[in-house]
């Protein structure tokens, strides 16, 4: 079953993105030659949150799942900048705000915007898509798991834009991640490439060459992904394969729990959701997720997850997940309900 998804998604890498990233958590905005770029802008958003655990002593919480503030804005012709506050306590493991992203831009030509400071790894479809734009609350295993640390610092060159044929992303980081000093004296080598085939279908894919722990162990991740936009229905999915040393000190995306890696790793996920005329977008996902390709079926696992989003308007939007958990070897009582509400600013 495993082997014809995965032929699926090379399929589709072959014949067929997103059109555009967040480089931090904020989203783009349209744009309207009659009004000017505003030379600073506050924005945020918060997403308070309810998991219910269906395990054998069943769990409940309130939480928040991100709660950021910050500022952008431009200081000359050719520069901007870009400062996000993390400020909810549950993920990031230091238990108080703290700085995510900061960076400063020059972007004089747009095929060639250099960016240094500390941001996302331009690696994948759902790891670049803005924080409050994602279809499910939680992202795929494989993309917590596998695109870790998600943001680092470095720098990083930028080409194109939603409206361009080709996207293009080149980073140098550091390969440790937020809130920790560097190591090594190696860099990680992050890119992504998208192209529009046509108005609906857009593929891409990603690399990425790094030294997690010192000069000498590497780390080689490759992944291919494709997004499909058919007037109201959109069908999005990502193929990640992994392989040789990682940094065991790297928690997953949005404070996930990392898990234990085998030497060879992949996982992949399919999307598909709808947009209704009364503002309620249902969603289903499947994903799977295998930590470790040399040993079979232990670490591999599988999730389903069905949602539906309602849109009160543009700034308000209540989400609803049920996740299937099924594990081949191992069948734990794992399936996950989540309620978020997001308002953003």
């Amino acid at each position: 079953m495993k082997s014809k998804i995965i032929l699926l998604f090379l399929f589709a890498f072959i014949f067929n993105i997103s059109n555009i990233y967040a480089q931090g958590c904020d989203s783009d905005e349209p744009t309207n030659d009659s009004i000017p770029t505003p030379k600073i802008k506050i924005f945020g958003f918060f997403q308070p949150e309810y998991n219910y655990n269906f395990t054998d002593q069943a769990e409940s919480t309130f939480a928040f799942r991100r709660a950021r503030i910050g500022v952008r804005g431009r200081v000359y012709d050719d520069f901007s900048y870009y400062l996000m506050l993390e400020t909810s306590p549950f993920i990031g493991g230091v238990g108080s705000a703290y700085l995510m992203d900061a960076f400063i831009t020059w972007d004089k030509y747009d095929w060639a915007r250099v960016s240094i400071g500390s941001f996302k790894q331009p690696f994948g479809k759902e790891v670049t898509t803005a924080c409050s734009k994602l279809t499910t609350i939680d992202r795929a295993i494989v993309s917590d798991q596998l695109v870790a640390p998600q943001r680092d610092y470095g720098m990083a060159v930028f080409g194109g834009n939603k409206y361009t044929k080709f996207e293009y992303a080149v980073a140098l980081m550091n390969g440790r991640g937020l809130n920790v000093k560097d190591n090594n004296n190696k860099k990680d080598i992050i890119g992504r490439l998208t192209y529009k085939v046509t108005n609906f279908m857009t593929i891409g894919g990603s690399f990425r060459l790094g030294y997690p722990n010192n000069d000498s162990d590497t780390r080689t991740t490759v992944g291919a992904e494709f997004l499909l936009n058919f007037d109201n229905l959109h069908i999005q999915g990502e193929y990640i394969y992994d392989e040789g040393d990682y940094n065991r000190a790297a928690g997953g995306g949005c404070g996930s729990e990392p898990m234990v890696l085998g030497n060879r790793r992949d996982g992949a996920y399919g999307m598909v959701w709808y947009d209704t005329k009364w503002d309620v977008q249902p969603v289903f996902k499947y994903e799977f997720f295998d930590q470790d390709l040399d040993i079979k079926d232990l670490g591999y696992s599988e999730r389903m997850t069905l949602g539906v989003n309602y849109f009160f308007n543009d700034k308000i939007r209540l989400q609803l997940n049920y996740q299937a958990n099924i594990e081949t070897y191992i069948n734990m009582d794992n399936d996950k309900f989540l309620a978020q509400i997001q308002v953003v600013f």
